[in-house]
């Protein structure tokens, strides 16, 4: 997210995306702070990491990426598949 972003902007985004899961399970959520980027990502040099490891049995939505990078808040994202 951008580093600029309040506390409360940060709660109401994790909790949007998680809304967004469906049936997906949020099983453990790491809020890592303001970091800095190891490159500009649109004109941005630090940023705040959030970490969601969702468990979901039917897959998540197809359109969840298309909601993040809706999202002006989200600079930068990454949906890995682990198995």
């Amino acid at each position: 997210m951008r580093p600029s972003v309040s506390g409360a902007q940060k709660d109401k985004l994790v909790d949007t995306v998680k809304k967004w899961l469906g049936d997906g399970k949020v099983a453990k959520m790491d809020d890592w702070g303001k970091k800095v980027l190891s490159y500009p990502i649109k004109k941005e040099t630090e940023g705040n990491y959030v970490l969601l490891e969702v468990e979901s049995e039917g897959g998540l939505q197809q359109d969840l990426e298309k909601k993040i990078l809706m999202e002006d808040l989200v600079i930068r994202h990454l949906v890995l598949r682990k198995e």
